[in-house]
């Protein structure tokens, strides 16, 4: 197996290193402003309705309150990109298995903020005593630099799960990607 891209390693011409810090309340504007865009106009995720700041504040808590990453990316002072994960499911069981999520601002997408923003999440969630992070890649073309993103950090498909979502029409599949940190 190849070695894993270290944080820094972005494409040729990549923009300068983004910050990556923890979200704050401030962020989340920004953050339902990257995602809303998906959500109206994509399968990518399977919203129907784009969050607004005070939904995210929510999730924003939950992370908080359960000592889960939530990250943002800064290019240039701005929220460029977030990543995020929540439980993979409810049973205490799964309590070392979580779901990822990322989000690129379009300036932000193909500069390397996605494999550094994810890196990042992927550090924090071992320090967080993470064992297993799943990602739910939706078959969609907007969502096309989202399988590579996570193989290049090591994920591994799992499994895929035909027409399990209906958006815009059409049924949609989504594979399962999994990786485990320790």
């Amino acid at each position: 197996m190849a070695p894993l891209p270290s944080p820094g390693d972005g494409p040729p011409g990549a923009a300068e290193r983004p910050r990556i810090r923890r979200a704050v309340p401030a962020d989340l504007p920004a953050v339902a402003a990257i995602f809303a865009p998906y959500v109206t106009g994509t399968a990518v995720t399977f919203a129907e309705d784009p969050p607004s700041a005070a939904d995210w504040s929510d999730q924003l808590e939950d992370a908080d309150a359960g000592g889960l990453p939530f990250l943002v990316a800064e290019l240039d002072g701005e929220v460029v990109g977030y990543a995020c994960v929540t439980p993979w499911r409810p049973r205490a069981a799964y309590r070392h298995t979580v779901e990822d999520t990322i989000y690129l601002a379009p300036t932000a997408q193909g500069r390397g903020v996605g494999t550094r923003l994810l890196s990042a999440l992927l550090d924090a969630c071992t320090v967080a005593g993470i064992r297993q992070v799943v990602a739910v890649v939706a078959d969609d073309p907007a969502g096309a630099g989202s399988v590579p993103l996570h193989r290049r950090l090591g994920f591994e498909v799992v499994g895929v799960l035909r027409d399990v979502g209906r958006k815009h029409g059409r049924d949609v599949s989504t594979m399962l990607m999994q990786r485990t940190l320790h």
